[in-house]
């Protein structure tokens, strides 16, 4: 599973593997290694297993957690509120928002599925109303 979702992650972006050598190079912590482009080929074959810390460079440079990479979960799932409310950096058409913005946006996403839900309920109640009528 791992493999697998690594490629498809690394070519999902268009990146070769020596861009994502270099790119997970940036996060090395004292005493580690280097990345290289044939390390990375292995792992996508399944031919050698990464290190727990490996891992963790890959999910934070992919933005996925490590659960969907080794394929404990099969849907990497976000809850779009929670992300609005985090500390997380949010860019929209590549321009930062402020948090003024992104406050107001995560308002108008909340009255909008409010005012769905609220539609729904009265759409049924007409189907109902309409239904008692008949009889």
């Amino acid at each position: 599973m791992f493999p697998d979702r690594l490629r498809e992650l690394r070519k999902g972006r268009n990146i070769t593997l020596e861009t994502l050598a270099d790119a997970l190079n940036k996060q090395l912590e004292p005493g580690q290694k280097p990345n290289t482009a044939a390390q990375i080929g292995n792992w996508e074959r399944g031919d050698r297993s990464p290190s727990y810390l490996e891992v963790r460079k890959l999910a934070e440079f992919f933005e996925v957690t490590m659960d969907f990479l080794v394929g404990r979960v099969s849907v990497e799932k976000t809850d779009l509120s929670l992300l609005f409310l985090s500390g997380k950096e949010i860019d929209f058409n590549g321009r930062a928002l402020k948090d003024q913005e992104r406050f107001e946006i995560f308002q108008n996403i909340n009255a909008y599925f409010h005012e769905k839900d609220n539609r729904f309920v009265k759409d049924e109640d007409i189907k109902i109303n309409h239904q008692e009528d008949l009889f």
